[in-house]
């Protein structure tokens, strides 16, 4: 028997995605996200919006969405709880996160060079993915007033921003295709890095204990939960 329940999050799992853009003195940020999915040659990006990596992208209009393997989940995990935002947001504040301007050298991954984008490729990703901007769309931009609950420290979110791009390269490391299959990706042999509330797992059992995790999930908890709870079910017809 199913129960109904209250978590404050709905991360159920996702691939993990190392967005890279440039900075406003030309550097390169990198940012691990897996509020992700892929439409064709899109991809619909989710973050919050004082995030350093959705303010470049909409200054810049390009990105690499890096997808590492669980290879690399050790550099991925070295990310947490670092922003490229300076001050950095009340928000992530009270999460613990502080300002890192060298994001690869901290991950230990290598910036390589794009060919359609400005913003670097991480060499040691299986799967790179060269985009430009093509629409930015509000969340959570109803009639609600979600910033009461911001402004009162009930939500640690500082607004959400979700960020559609076309894909205008891949690249992909010759040890994930099919064998005499230029243009194709072997299930079988890429093994994506997955977050799942908070944690990472492979194809398989949890890879690493994820630094991410020790934040509380409530503190990720916004007032739709509690909307959701005042909703009227649905008349069935």
């Amino acid at each position: 028997m199913h129960m109904s329940i209250t978590p404050s999050i709905l991360y159920l799992g996702t691939p993990v995605v190392l967005v890279s853009t440039v900075n406003e003195d030309g550097s390169y940020n990198l940012a691990p996200m897996s509020s992700a999915f892929w439409l064709g040659w899109r991809c619909l990006l989710g973050f919050e919006g004082v995030s350093k990596t959705p303010q470049n992208l909409i200054r810049t209009g390009e990105c690499v969405l890096n997808l590492p393997s669980a290879d690399q989940v050790d550099a991925v995990n070295r990310l947490a709880f670092l922003t490229g935002s300076n001050p950095v947001p009340a928000g992530k504040t009270l999460r613990g996160y502080q300002f890192e301007r060298e994001k690869f050298e901290v991950s230990g991954l290598t910036p390589v060079a794009s060919e359609t984008v400005a913003a670097a490729r991480a060499l040691e990703c299986p799967i790179h993915l060269e985009a430009k901007v093509a629409r930015v769309n509000p969340v959570m931009a109803d009639e609600y007033d979600y910033s009461v609950h911001e402004r009162s420290g009930e939500c640690t979110l500082e607004g959400i921003v979700c960020i559609e791009v076309r894909i205008t390269r891949v690249h992909t490391h010759p040890s994930i295709l099919m064998d005499g299959k230029r243009n194709h990706i072997d299930p079988d042999r890429w093994r994506p890095l997955i977050m799942s509330f908070q944690r990472f797992y492979g194809l398989g059992p949890e890879l690493s204990e994820s630094r991410l995790a020790k934040i509380p999930e409530a503190m990720y908890r916004t007032p739709d939960v509690d909307r959701a709870a005042i909703v009227s079910p649905a008349k069935i017809k």
